[in-house]
């Protein structure tokens, strides 16, 4: 195993298959320090990944079941397996922005130095892949989920 944290994100999104390139052997662990200094944790990742909103339904890409696989290279730049409700979205734009501002913004510099969206259209995304959270945001918006 190597020194860098894998894993995939806490939903529904990668039961039944991952997305390719997603390494899903290692643990969410706490970071080890990397050469400039700390890792970020997979976990704080993920958490901090729920202020990026899709802009059509307003609900966070976690949430959405959209982020399939978080990693963290010993460069504290993150790499997130992410896909789309469909491909031909025109907002891939506005949610890397987003992700790139909750990742790298805030006290201290960010969570990571820099990110980088694998997008993966394999499994595909489909309502099943929303958390009970996502369901229960979208029916108060009047969806039927």
């Amino acid at each position: 195993m190597s020194s860098e944290d894998t894993a995939t994100a806490a939903n529904p999104a990668t039961e039944g298959g991952t997305a390719p390139g997603a390494d899903t052997a290692a643990p969410a662990t706490e970071s080890a320090p990397a050469a400039g200094g700390k890792r970020a944790a997979v976990a704080d990742i993920e958490e901090a990944m729920k202020d990026v909103v899709d802009p059509e339904l307003g609900i966070n890409v976690v949430d959405l079941g959209l982020v399939y696989g978080v990693h963290v290279g010993d460069d504290n730049v993150a790499t997130l397996d992410m896909t789309l409700t469909s491909a031909a979205c025109p907002l891939t734009d506005v949610i890397e922005d987003q992700a790139r501002q909750a990742l790298t913004t805030g006290p201290g510099g960010g969570l990571v130095d820099d990110i980088r969206i694998n997008w993966v259209w394999l499994p595909p995304w489909g309502p099943d892949k929303i958390t009970d959270e996502g369901r229960d945001q979208l029916r108060s918006l009047g969806f039927n989920v």
